[in-house]
C-alpha cells in the first residue's frame, strides 16, 4: 500500500478532498472518510474537508442523488455545503486528494504543490491504484453507487495509512 506523507503537525492529520464542483464526488468522499476516521477513533486527530476547483455550487448542499445514497447507506450527508479549494491548502493540508486528473492539474496550477502531498484520491485504492473517480453528475443513479464503492474501499485504506503515521 502507498504510504501517506508524514503530518505537518505531530499527532494531527489534515486531508482535503477535491473535485470540480464539490457537490458529488469530493463530498461523498468527505462524508465516508470522516465516518471511517471516527470509527477508527481518530476523529480527535484527523480533520477531513472537501472543496471544488470551480465556484458554480459554492454554498449549495450536496447533489440530492449523492445525499440520498449516502443516507440510505447510513451516512450523514446533511451538513455539507460546497466550497472552493484555497491555494493555501497546498501548504496547510497534509494530503490533498483530487478525484480525477483534471482536478489534479487544477490543484497543481494553484501553486507549488508537493507531489507527495497532492495526489489522486485513488492512488490509495487497493483495487485500482491511480484510477480516477468518475463524475456521476450527468449520469444516472448507478454512477453514484459506483463512486460510493470506490470511495468506501479507498477511505478504508486511507484510514489505515493515516493511523500508521500517527502512531
Amino acid at each position: 500500500m502507498l504510504a501517506v506523507p508524514p503530518p505537518r503537525t505531530p499527532g494531527r492529520y489534515r486531508v482535503a478532498l477535491v473535485c470540480l464542483g464539490n457537490i458529488c464526488r469530493s463530498p461523498m468522499a468527505d462524508v465516508v472518510l470522516a465516518a471511517r476516521v471516527a470509527e477508527a477513533g481518530l476523529d480527535d486527530r484527523v480533520e477531513v474537508v472537501s472543496a471544488g476547483t470551480g465556484t458554480w455550487h459554492v454554498g449549495e448542499p450536496m447533489d440530492r442523488r449523492a445525499a440520498a445514497l449516502l443516507t440510505t447507506e447510513g451516512y450523514d450527508a446533511s451538513r455539507h455545503r460546497a466550497q472552493q479549494v484555497l491555494a493555501s491548502w497546498l501548504d496547510e493540508q497534509d494530503l490533498v486528494l483530487a478525484m480525477d486528473r483534471d482536478n489534479l492539474r487544477d490543484l497543481r496550477a494553484l501553486g507549488d504543490a508537493d507531489p507527495d502531498r497532492v495526489r489522486l484520491f485513488r492512488d490509495f485504492d487497493p483495487a485500482e491504484p491511480g484510477g480516477e473517480v468518475p463524475d456521476p453528475f450527468f449520469g444516472g443513479d448507478e454512477g453514484f453507487g459506483t463512486v460510493l464503492a470506490m470511495v468506501e474501499r479507498t477511505s478504508a485504506a486511507l484510514v489505515t495509512a493515516v493511523a500508521g503515521v500517527l502512531s
